[in-house]
């Protein structure tokens, strides 16, 4: 069974991308990648904090968008102690990974994103993602170091890993292919006047892609949202075979 991608969304500190790393290898982990790292990669740093799972850092993907870093993925969590005011499902580390790993008996290959250190995940981030993954932690002290969320992540990977559930037996479309069809969307509606007035336009593309990301859509239910919205957006023609205008 492949294991999880593990995807630090613009980390900070070096010294906590080591610690993310050597908490991943601890629980036999070692898919890593890292979106725009602030102080750029390889960092010494990260290294020096890894302690022994340097393997984690010489083989992990450095990607410049979120987007990019998911592509393969068909099924993307997001770890926030917020939903920042986007409708996502809420889940334990327990039960995500349970879910995830039914995923992955299926066939599936699943991404967690880890926001950076300061401010976490943003809404482009997360509507990326089908569910959140928080940490059922003190409410008036909620902040967990990047390593630690890692690592309550990866350790309930492993726990689960004797035991596994079903698994998921619907094909899930790679998040690639659920961003084409979202830009598609964008298109048509932005050719349709949909995103008016011009100023809630970024928040409203942001919540149509996060309703696209949570549909868990399987690669026919992406071609059959294509054919419709190009259907929706054809000419129509005359009984006489000339253009009606309309359409």
């Amino acid at each position: 069974m492949p294991d999880p991608v593990f995807i630090l969304v613009r980390p900070q500190m070096g010294e906590n991308i080591g610690g993310a790393a050597r908490a991943m290898w601890n629980f036999g982990l070692n898919r890593m990648r890292m979106v725009d790292p602030r102080d750029g990669w390889p960092n010494p740093r990260a290294a020096a904090l890894a302690s022994g799972a340097g393997r984690v850092l010489d083989h992990a993907g450095i990607f410049a968008t979120t987007a990019e870093a998911i592509a393969d993925c068909t099924h993307v969590y997001a770890t926030t102690a917020r939903g920042r005011g986007l409708s996502k499902r809420v889940l334990t580390p327990e039960a995500a990974m349970a879910e995830a790993r039914a995923a992955t008996a299926a066939g599936g290959r699943v991404g967690i994103m880890f926001g950076p250190e300061r401010a976490g995940l943003e809404n482009e981030d997360i509507a990326r993602a089908e569910a959140i993954i928080t940490v059922p932690v003190n409410p008036e002290f909620f902040s967990l170091n990047l390593a630690q969320c890692v690592l309550l992540t990866a350790y309930e990977w492993r726990r689960q890993a004797v035991d596994l559930p079903e698994g998921d037996e619907i094909e899930r479309a790679p998040a690639i292919e659920v961003e084409r069809l979202a830009d598609h969307f964008e298109t048509r509606l932005d050719q349709a006047g949909f995103f008016f007035p011009p100023t809630k336009a970024p928040g409203m593309k942001v919540t149509v892609r996060n309703m696209l990301s949570r549909l868990a859509l399987s690669p026919s239910d992406v071609q059959i949202f294509h054919g419709m919205l190009r259907q929706l957006t054809r000419r129509k023609l005359a009984p006489n075979g000339t253009d009606d205008g309309e359409g």
